[in-house]
């Protein structure tokens, strides 16, 4: 039998639960009070019979008068004939009765023994049951016991702690990953994160061959920091660290140092790299990082003597003290960077910031081909088509896009995943479920219809902006009554032309409703909440605007303290410069649409019948894309630096 085997029978034995002592101590109790007490077991008589049958015939040797309660009786040896020669038993010459009045009793019974001839003996006994004894003393006892340790128990599982005992809430919860227990996640698994993997590839190698690099005098880094946005991988190239390490892998999370007692994030810091030692070399991972380790100073409120504050203390002792010692890696994971206390980040401590960014198209197509291996595929999949079709998806959402056409081909009772598959569950992780049963009235319809199609026209007529994938009026998610889905190009930077284009995009919905139909509906709500916020990143940010000049107030460290850093002169110039972009893309979008009315109307109409069309159906009723038949910056539709170039032209003329 094999090490994992005997790993597995052994994680498979029973756990013993301790409310079996609770249940025998129950049975005991209820056992006790069938026990024979220390009373007389004789047969039950009655007052009368006692007098009439064995006193007054001189049958009695003695009387026991008991707690005065109740009278015991002990025969003589022949008061009682033998049945069929057999010698008559003591129980057999015990008898009991019960009186009502002890005075009367002991009236009647000195009368009566007045008239015998021998004399009997006669004694007044007071006893206590032992079962009494036990239930009146014992019993509360050991209830309060059990309540105290069920108290405990519930209160330390809160709490945390090792083995779950309130003695051991000060002792580390993070879980040890060694030889013995394996992890499956290699770095095989891990795709579209080449660089970072690299980067961790190495840290893992540091362990297993460390004269490789200390042969020349450097030093092994201490501590590795993962910085991405969520769902990037960062968890998951911990896992394959914990799966390739040939060294004890320490995993815990920011939340677990965190307790409402003081000290007890400390004692666990300490506890826990006491363990790292004793496993020297090793890898310590915190996931959720900024947990502890937010910067301090910022929370006034909370006082001087910060519980999380003191945790993070003790971990930037522990990782650089005065004694801390080699051996021990850090590995650290977090998508807030920013709220990171500076002492935190400084080498020494994590001598590496390892940014895990958002995929571009290869890796998107390298996780793909990671997450369709345990499917059933079709052999006609267009991976490449896939990665282009998911712009700013992470691993995660890959993950959950792989999964959710897996369940839409064996819903529709498919043998293998196909193209359409994946299209399906690319729309729904975009734009949500699919709303069949939502009824929308042919008015509302048309509306949805026209929106659209203001979207898709102007996303096909401008120079800047994304290609379009598809539109749709079929309604998805909560709010959604219509999409137009873009294939947005691998870009960082985004110049004023760009980002105005973009902002006529988003417009090209409602400027249709007001061209159409004279005035507009809620439909653009999420549209003009895009515009603003890039209308105002555009002033406030990136200094894209000749009045307010080049200056940014962003404020990612949160100096400010939630206020402006600017007057309330400079706020309204913002304002106001925000109200005139914004009110020139919606003239310019104005513009593109009424001069294509035809075609805004053509589409619309081509909507409402067939709900979706794809670029090979825009193609095919207004034509090729200008933008794909030009070179760029020969559009026929002028940027808005070249419309602002022209009218300050005819204005000096």
């Amino acid at each position: 039998m094999s090490e994992q085997q005997k790993k597995n029978k052994k994680e498979q034995k029973p756990k013993f639960n301790y409310y079996w002592i609770y249940a025998i101590v129950f049975f005991v109790l209820i056992a006790i009070q069938f026990l024979p007490s220390m009373a007389n077991t004789g047969d039950e008589i009655s007052e009368v019979e006692f007098f009439d049958s064995y006193l007054k015939a001189g049958k009695v040797e003695k009387v026991s008068i008991v707690n005065k309660d109740y009278v015991e009786v002990v025969l003589k040896e022949d008061a009682i004939t033998p049945k069929d020669g057999e010698a008559v038993s003591q129980k057999a010459l015990n008898k009991k009765f019960t009186i009502l009045s002890i005075d009367e009793f002991r009236k009647q019974l000195w009368g009566v023994m007045g008239q015998l001839e021998e004399p009997i003996k006669v004694e007044t006994i007071e006893r206590t049951d032992w079962r009494s004894g036990i239930m009146s003393w014992f019993l509360p006892l050991l209830l309060f016991a059990m309540i105290w340790i069920f108290i405990m128990r519930k209160v330390s599982g809160s709490m945390g702690g090792g083995g779950g005992q309130i003695f051991n809430i000060g002792k580390s919860k993070a879980t040890l990953f060694d030889k013995e227990t394996s992890v499956n996640v290699t770095f095989n698994d891990v795709a579209g994160l080449d660089e970072a993997k690299e980067e961790v590839v190495e840290i893992v190698d540091f362990l297993k061959h460390p004269k490789k690099y200390t042969a020349l005098g450097g030093k092994i880094p201490k501590g590795a920091l993962l910085v991405g946005t969520p769902g990037t991988g960062k968890t998951l190239l911990a896992k394959a660290m914990a799966g390739e390490a040939k060294v004890p892998f320490f995993s815990i999370s920011g939340s677990d140092f965190v307790e409402m007692f003081v000290g007890v994030g400390a004692s666990r810091v300490r506890d826990l790299f006491k363990q790292a030692r004793e496993k020297a070399p090793c890898i310590i991972f915190i996931d959720e990082i900024d947990a502890i380790g937010r910067a301090r100073g910022k929370n006034v409120m909370q006082g001087g003597n910060d519980e999380r504050e003191n945790t993070l203390n003790q971990l930037l002792v522990e990782m650089d003290g005065f004694s801390s010692k080699k051996g021990i890696i850090m590995v650290a994971a977090t998508n807030r960077p920013d709220v990171l206390d500076q002492a935190l980040l400084r080498p020494g401590r994590f001598d590496r910031q390892i940014v895990i960014d958002k995929p571009d198209i290869r890796g998107r197509e390298a996780i793909f081909k990671v997450h369709i291996k345990p499917l059933k595929v079709s052999e006609n999949i267009d991976l490449v088509r896939l990665a282009g079709q998911t712009p700013g998806f992470v691993g995660a959402d890959i993950a959950n896009v792989c999964n959710e056409a897996a369940l839409i081909a064996a819903r529709h009772g498919k043998k293998a995943i196909d193209n359409k598959d994946f299209q399906d569950a690319i729309d729904r992780h975009i734009g949500g479920l699919e709303r069949k049963s939502r009824i929308i009235s042919p008015e509302e319809r048309e509306i949805i219809a026209y929106h659209e199609a203001g979207h898709a026209i102007c996303g096909w007529y401008l120079e800047h902006a994304d290609p379009l994938l598809k539109v749709t009026i079929i309604p998805r998610g909560i709010a959604a009554l219509g999409y137009a889905q873009y294939i947005p190009k691998e870009r960082f930077l985004y110049n004023s032309d760009e980002l105005s284009d973009q902002m006529c995009m988003l417009l090209g919905g409602r400027v249709a409703e007001d061209i159409i139909f004279g005035k507009v509906s809620t439909g653009a709500q999420n549209d003009l909440e895009r515009i603003t916020q890039m209308a105002y990143s555009m002033i406030t940010l990136y200094g894209m605007n000749d009045k307010i000049g080049n200056i940014s107030f962003n404020d990612q460290k949160g100096e400010y303290n939630f206020k402006k850093p600017y007057s309330e002169q400079t706020s309204n110039m913002i304002d106001e410069e925000v109200r005139i972009i914004i009110a020139d893309a919606y003239e310019r979008t104005k513009e593109i649409l009424t001069g294509r009315k035809s075609e805004l109307t053509t589409i619309a109409k081509e909507l409402l019948e067939k709900e979706i069309l794809f670029k090979s159906d825009l193609e095919r009723l207004i034509g090729v894309r200008p933008s794909e038949m030009l070179p760029p910056g020969k559009a026929d539709i002028a940027s808005s630096s070249e419309r602002k170039k022209q009218s300050e032209e005819e204005k000096n003329v």
